[in-house]
């Protein structure tokens, strides 16, 4: 126990301590935290589905005039926990990315965990984006093959690395993000795909942060592309919760044998999955909607900082501005929810050392105006 709290007091010290907030509400592009509202710079509901009372309205309607779906699968999908709307969903999913087809898992975190450490086992190797999520870099370290990260975004070091490394292990696997979460920049696909082919690798895409943010189809940006396995949540710009995994038939019915994480977990509760597929099926002419509103945000709002002359790496609706050192970071955000605005510190290990940053997190509820308000209060 004296361990335990010398950590915790050490991260306080180094300002990482981290607390959960009392979050009472969330509506509009507003969050109510400890009572007070703010301006909700910091959400992943990238379309603001989640908050929309009449969509939910409507879809408990629509529920209640058919068998209502179940509020737990009470099992693992291997014994009872599946159902037709599982099966369903999958369906879904698998068509919008033009893939043969997809599994769902209960996180995102899970769905990268159990694909990385499923396909790869010793005598593998993995190529890792330097900035990938922490569910990638455990994947790779649970799946006890070899893992190397490229610097970031810079795919000339990586074949630098395929060149010295690939031919001394049997299956290779490509891993990069899409939208980066922390970074709001974004990978080549093209490369990684001319790469993995002159290397004879799998290449694995994550499209959390660009799922139903991006693409004609909603479906990111590596649709029509020869991407062999695409991870997404459904937990961030559709508004609901869980993970998939799109592919072939041939890996999918791997990962339904091989993948832990998902042989091993209570699944998602029906009512959650059919939330999630009326949504892509009934509701896209208002998902594409949304994703318009948010594009016309996120233009303007480069447009401003090009003109401010602030530099960012990012081309998205994520935009950091790295502060550096954490106390700052965390005074910064503190003096910016003073003033109504909720955009939390975000610290190492979240980020590396040094680059502690706000992050300020575009929905299609946001308005430019708050977001100039706050650019000219920093």
């Amino acid at each position: 126990m004296d361990r335990i709290e010398e950590e915790l007091n050490k991260l306080k010290q180094n300002n990482q301590l981290r607390i959960i907030p009392d979050v009472e509400s969330k509506f509009d592009g507003k969050i109510v935290v400890g009572g007070v509202e703010y301006v909700n710079f910091a959400s992943n509901d990238y379309l603001g589905i989640s908050t929309k009372a009449n969509l939910r309205q409507e879809f408990l309607n629509q529920a209640g005039n058919n068998d209502f779906p179940l509020l737990s699968s009470a099992s693992a999908r291997l014994l009872t926990g599946s159902s037709a709307e599982y099966k369903d969903l999958e369906r879904t999913v698998a068509k919008i990315f033009g893939k043969e087809k997809a599994l769902i898992f209960n996180t995102g975190y899970q769905a990268n965990l159990g694909v990385i450490s499923a396909l790869i086992s010793k005598g593998d190797v993995v190529f890792s984006d330097k900035l990938n999520h922490a569910s990638i870099i455990d994947g790779m370290k649970l799946s006890g093959g070899d893992f190397f990260r490229y610097k970031h975004l810079d795919y000339d070091h990586l074949e630098k690395m395929l060149s010295e490394k690939r031919g001394q292990y049997k299956r290779a696997l490509i891993v990069s993000e899409s939208v980066f979460s922390m970074d709001g920049d974004v990978a080549d696909t093209d490369r990684l795909i001319e790469l993995k082919n002159k290397y004879n690798c799998l290449l694995m895409i994550d499209e959390a942060h660009a799922f139903c943010a991006y693409g004609d189809t909603l479906a990111g940006v590596s649709y029509g592309k020869d991407v062999d396995i695409i991870t997404a949540t459904f937990g961030k710009a559709v508004g609901s919760f869980g993970a998939f995994c799109v592919s072939n038939g041939l890996i999918i019915s791997y990962l339904v044998n091989k993948a832990r994480s998902f042989i091993f977990s209570t699944s998602i509760p029906p009512f959650n999955i059919a939330w999630s597929n009326w949504l892509l099926k009934n509701k896209c002419v208002y998902l594409q909607r949304q994703k318009r509103k948010l594009e016309t945000l996120v233009k303007a709002v480069h447009a401003s900082l090009k003109l401010r002359g602030i530099e960012t790496p990012s081309k998205t609706h994520i935009i950091p501005l790295v502060i550096g050192n954490n106390e700052k970071t965390v005074k910064i955000s503190e003096q910016l929810r003073a003033m109504g605005y909720y955009i939390p510190a975000i610290r190492p290990p979240t980020v590396p050392e040094g680059t502690s940053r706000l992050r300020i997190s575009l929905t299609a509820d946001c308005r430019f105006e708050d977001f100039e308000e706050v650019i000219s209060i920093l």
